[in-house]
């Protein structure tokens, strides 16, 4: 054998499961089609959020979470239906992680050197009943340094083991074909890609250089995800939510195009729930993109309008921040693919945060003094670039001005001033009390309750039609392609299973490529911070068993 065990595919789960073979003495091939620039894959471009449950940033904030609640929200996000197929293992996978999360996963982290931003954010809040979608408390953890900062304690720890000779990074690797010896997996063969100066998350070429054929006793696979793939994306998607966007911006790089979820399958892998996926509503077009149709996710606060393409408010509880799917589902079947915010400076300044690394930079660049200014006066300079030079913003000093912009975005004249006008006036005039039948002004006042939420992420509740609180701003949102939340089915120790549910020997599977574990350890929908969270413990069990397996 060439190597104890090779790695496919260089993102957070390869490298977890890279660094944990290492570190056992073991030789490893982490192998990558793309250049050494896009080291760490699709983390590298995350906000760094992660899912912990019962951490000491939650009790500093008198938040009480605890592994039942934590089951329990999991449960009612995922809606598992399919438990006696493609459900078992996903199942399995999620009672396991969040064990993870409520256990051993913060402090493993923090002996990297890993740390959190200490206000604990509050995604995908539900409004269903208790037993229903969503968190019941704030439990994403922003990564101080963001999605480099995850990446960077298994980055040191690789170009580590490199010297010492027990890990070889190869670049430019592309893996065509898993060899298959005696019921098993035991290598890969592939083409070598010339040499390519694209930087991070840009296209790079595809012209073959020559060939190359390695082996081993284990085979990881963990670069999965079809995000990229509009075709794929398409052909899967479910009928639940509607027709399949006409019109999708991408928020992945080229290179997730399930090409190598196929390669496995094509092994005898086995895919679960294809048509579980996760896309994101609140996309709007990257003024500066890095790669073709580059979206960007606005992580909105509670307080925004959210109107469809015709400018109809949505009904409860279709609330920024409270149930991606649902809006999804509510989105599409309006007829349309994109849907519209109407807000005022004051909720810009103080509710709109951009997902991604790139559009934190004071997080991503760890700079206390740059993260204290976000209480100053003004939006965010990322968020005020978008206001500038995005096509998707429109800023006016009155409503009439503000619906005509939205017309002119689209090219038609969907919007009625005098339809939204009264739809917010009569928002505005539940403003008066702390108490109101509209939900949204009530979930606004709820989530104020939180401290967090009260200091840097809800604005207080005004009416929007007032002047003192403008200008008022218009946001085109688009449908964003992200993640695929079904994959290679796993049993607990990331063994690939075939069809008739055996594990085949040798070929394991980490990260998106599993469905995060199991196949789909979120079932039907994600509570948020755990795609990266997946990636690490996925990575972190594949790799300790294939070291098992060694020794």
């Amino acid at each position: 054998m060439d190597y104890d065990a090779i790695v496919v595919g260089a993102g957070l789960a390869g490298l977890v499961a890279t660094v944990e073979i290492a570190d056992a003495g073991k030789k490893v091939l982490l192998l990558d089609q793309e250049p050494e620039a896009s080291f760490g894959g699709q983390a590298w471009w995350s906000f760094g959020g992660l899912f912990l449950v019962n951490s000491p940033e939650q009790r500093r904030l008198g938040i009480k979470d605890s592994l039942d609640l934590a089951w329990q929200d999991w449960q009612g996000a995922a809606g598992f239906d399919r438990v006696d197929d493609e459900d078992y293992w996903g199942r399995k996978w999620a009672e396991a992680y969040v064990e993870f999360a409520a256990g051993e996963k913060r402090e493993w982290l923090k002996a990297m050197g890993i740390r959190f931003f200490p206000v604990v954010g509050w995604a995908e809040r539900g409004g269903y009943l208790a037993e229903g979608h969503g968190n019941s408390v704030p439990r994403f953890h922003i990564v101080w340094g963001t999605g480099p900062g995850i990446i960077a304690p298994f980055e040191q720890r690789i170009r580590e083991h490199r010297k010492q000779g027990r890990v070889d990074y190869m670049p430019r690797h592309r893996v065509n074909e898993l060899i298959q010896s005696g019921g098993g997996i035991t290598g890969v063969r592939g083409s070598v890609l010339v040499a390519s100066t694209a930087a991070r998350g840009e296209a790079s070429s595809r012209e073959v250089l020559g060939e190359f054929e390695y082996h081993a006793q284990a085979v990881i696979v963990s670069s999965g995800g079809i995000g990229a793939n509009h075709e794929l994306v398409r052909q899967y998607w479910p009928s639940r939510l509607g027709e399949a966007p006409k019109r999708m911006l991408s928020g992945v790089p080229a290179h997730v195009d399930g090409r190598m979820l196929a390669i496995t399958e094509q092994s005898g892998g086995r895919i679960v729930n294809r048509d579980r996926m996760w896309h994101y509503t609140e996309g709007i077009k990257n003024w500066n993109p890095v790669w073709h149709k580059h979206g960007i996710r606005i992580l909105p606060g509670t307080s925004s309008l959210w109107l469809d393409a015709r400018g109809q408010r949505f009904p409860a509880p279709n609330f920024p921040g409270f149930d991606t799917l649902g809006t999804l589902e509510t989105i599409q079947k309006s007829g349309y693919d994109y849907s519209w915010f109407i807000l005022t400076q004051k909720i810009i300044e103080k509710e709109f945060a951009l997902s991604g690394s790139e559009q934190n930079p004071d997080l991503t660049g760890k700079s206390i003094r740059k993260v204290l200014s976000r209480a100053l006066p003004g939006a965010m300079a990322p968020v005020q670039a978008f206001m500038d030079k995005g096509e998707d913003f429109v800023v006016a000093p009155t409503l009439a001005e503000l619906v005509a912009g939205m017309n002119a975005v689209t090219g038609e004249t969907l919007l009625d001033f005098e339809h939204i006008e009264r739809q917010m006036k009569a928002r505005d005039r539940e403003i008066a009390n702390t108490f109101t039948k509209d939900l949204q002004i009530t979930a606004i006042r709820g989530a104020r309750n939180y401290i967090g939420d009260k200091l840097i992420r809800v604005a207080k509740p005004h009416r929007m039609l007032d002047p003192v609180n403008g200008p008022l701003i218009a946001v085109r949102l688009n449908i964003v392609s992200r993640k695929t939340l079904g994959g290679l089915q796993t049993d607990l120790s990331g063994r690939v299973l075939n069809q008739a549910g055996e594990a085949i020997p040798g070929m394991y599977a980490a990260g998106e490529a599993s469905g995060f574990g199991g196949g789909g350890l979120h079932g039907y929908r994600a509570l948020e911070g755990t795609f990266l969270g997946g990636c690490l413990f996925t990575g972190r069990v594949a790799g300790r068993a294939v070291v098992k397996e060694l020794e």
